[in-house]
C-alpha cells in the first residue's frame, strides 16, 4: 500500500540548498509557453460516483504547447525517435499519420552519432529533416537498465523490495555506478566508460538541440527499497538544481539558438509522501514543466499521477514518461497529463502486432493468409488505405523489413488518434462516454 502523506516528515528536510539564482533564464523562458484550454470537470462534469471510483478528482484538460517549431494541442501522444528516427518509419510519414511532436534519446544519441554532429547540423529537427517539435529524455532509464541488467521495460506490476538495492538480473553485468556526482557507464555499443553527470546531460541535450529536454535524473524500480528511494529523491532534487544552473548558462553562452525548454523530473515510486515532496521540490523551481516518470504501479498509475498533479504548477505542462496502452493513457488523461509517449507502438510492430479497436492481434496468424482487408476497416493511415492484411502477412513471414514500417505506420496512427479523440471528447463534452465505448470495445 502507499505510504501516507502524513509520512513525508520522515524524509529529512535539512541543509536544503537554495534556489540558484538564474537571471539570464527568465527572459528567454516566454519562447516556450502552455496555456489551459478547457478542463474535464467543465465540460464533463463527473458524477460523485465517478470522482470516488477515480479516488478523487479530475485533473484532465486540454492545453496548448508552444514552442519555437510549433505548437502541440495537448493531450498529445509524442512518438518516439529513440536515435533519431522512428524505427522503420520516415520521418515524413510520422507527420502524415498525425503526430505532432517526436522525442529522442540523448544516451543513444550521444553514443552515436555524438552531439557534435546534430549540433552542427542544426539540431535534431533539422537533422532527421522533420520540422515539428522535439523532445529529448535525459538517459535515466537507460542508466537504470544499464545498471540492474534487467529488461527494457519497466516492472509496472511487481513491488517487491525484499532483495538487495543493487540487485542484477542473473547473467549481466553491472554496467552503470551511481554515485552522488553522476553515474559511469559502459558503453553498450563497444564497451568504453563514459560519465554522465547533470552538466553533461545538459551539455549533451543543449546540442542535440531539441525544443523540450529533461533534467537529469535517477530512475529507481519497485523493487528498491523505501531506504534507497528517499536517498535517490534527494540525489534527483540536487541535481536538478546543478541541471537548472547549467541549463541556464548554456542558453546565454548559446545566444542565437531557439530556446529549449527544461522539464524536471518527479520521482518516488509507489509513494505518496516521496511523489509529493518531489512534486513541491521541483515546482518551486524554474523548471519549463515536468515530466513524471520512474516505476508506477499499473493498477495505481492514475492516483500516482493525480498526486503529483495536484501538486505540481497548474500554467506547467506535465509529461508522462512511457505509456501507451489505451486504458493507462485514458487513465492519465482524466488525472491531468498532458502529453507522453512510448516505443510500444513500434516494438510490438514489429513482432507483427498491430492494434484494432477490438484489440491487438498478430498478423503472424495463419489466418490472414488469405485477408485481403485492411489491418483496420475505416483506418485513414497509408498502410490501411493501400495495403492488405495479406500482404504484411506475407512480408512478415518472408522477413521482409517493409513489414515492420507499414505495421508501425499503422500503429502510431492508432495511438495518436485515439489521443486526439479523447481531447477532442474532452472538448465536446463526452469525454466519460468515448472513454467507455472505445475501452469498452478494445478490451472486450
Amino acid at each position: 500500500m502507499p505510504a501516507s502523506v502524513s509520512a513525508s516528515a520522515s524524509v529529512s528536510d535539512s541543509s536544503v540548498p537554495a534556489l540558484p539564482d538564474l537571471p539570464g533564464l527568465s527572459s528567454r523562458q516566454s519562447e516556450f509557453s502552455f496555456s489551459v484550454g478547457k478542463r474535464l470537470t467543465e465540460t464533463c462534469p463527473p458524477s460523485d460516483a465517478q470522482v470516488e471510483a477515480n479516488g478523487g478528482a479530475f485533473l484532465g484538460r486540454t492545453g496548448t504547447i508552444t514552442t519555437p517549431h510549433g505548437t502541440i494541442q495537448t493531450p498529445a501522444f509524442i512518438a518516439v525517435g529513440t536515435k533519431a528516427t522512428v524505427k522503420a518509419v520516415l520521418p515524413e510519414s510520422i507527420s502524415e499519420l498525425g503526430a505532432q511532436a517526436v522525442l529522442a534519446n540523448a544516451y543513444h544519441l550521444y553514443l552515436q552519432p555524438g552531439p557534435e554532429i546534430l549540433d552542427a547540423a542544426g539540431g535534431l529537427g533539422a537533422f532527421m529533416n522533420w520540422s515539428g517539435p522535439t523532445f529529448t529524455d535525459s538517459g535515466g532509464f537507460q542508466v537504470m537498465s544499464l545498471g540492474s541488467g534487467f529488461k527494457k521495460v519497466i516492472d509496472m506490476k511487481n513491488v517487491d523490495s525484499s532483495g538487495p538495492d543493487d540487485a542484477v538480473a542473473p547473467g549481466k553485468e553491472r554496467l552503470a555506478h551511481i554515485d552522488d556526482d553522476g553515474v559511469w557507464f559502459k558503453s553498450h555499443l563497444n564497451g568504453d566508460r563514459h560519465r554522465f553527470s547533470p552538466e553533461i546531460s545538459m551539455q549533451v541535450q543543449h546540442q542535440i538541440g531539441a525544443d523540450i529536454m529533461f533534467a537529469f535524473d535517477e530512475l529507481t524500480t519497485l523493487q528498491n527499497s523505501r531506504a534507497y528511494q528517499e536517498e535517490s529523491l534527494e540525489r534527483t532534487r540536487l541535481w536538478a538544481l546543478r541541471c537548472l544552473e547549467e541549463h541556464a548558462s548554456l542558453t546565454s553562452s548559446r545566444e542565437g539558438k531557439p530556446y529549449q525548454a527544461l522539464f524536471g523530473v518527479i520521482q518516488g515510486a509507489q509513494y505518496e509522501d516521496l511523489r509529493r515532496k518531489a512534486c513541491q521540490d521541483l515546482g518551486a523551481m524554474p523548471f519549463d514543466g515536468y515530466g513524471i516518470g520512474g516505476a508506477l504501479e499499473k493498477e495505481n498509475l492514475g492516483t500516482i499521477v493525480r498526486w503529483c498533479n495536484e501538486e505540481l504548477p497548474e500554467n506547467k505542462p506535465r509529461h508522462l514518461l512511457g505509456i501507451s496502452e489505451p486504458d493507462d493513457i485514458f487513465t492519465a488523461i482524466e488525472n491531468g497529463a498532458d502529453t507522453f509517449d512510448c516505443v510500444s507502438p513500434t516494438r510490438v510492430a514489429r513482432n507483427s502486432a498491430f492494434y484494432t479497436p477490438f484489440g491487438r492481434f498478430n498478423l503472424s496468424g495463419a489466418r490472414y493468409k488469405t485477408d485481403f482487408g485492411p489491418l483496420q476497416d475505416g483506418c485513414d493511415c497509408y498502410t490501411c488505405v493501400n495495403y492488405s492484411r495479406a500482404y504484411i502477412h506475407h512480408l512478415f513471414k518472408a522477413k521482409e523489413m517493409l513489414s515492420a514500417t507499414l505495421i508501425s505506420i499503422h500503429n502510431e496512427r492508432f495511438v495518436v488518434k485515439m489521443v486526439d479523440d479523447a481531447r477532442l471528447a474532452i472538448e465536446s463534452g463526452d469525454f466519460f462516454e468515448f472513454k467507455a465505448e472505445t475501452l469498452g470495445r478494445y478490451y472486450s
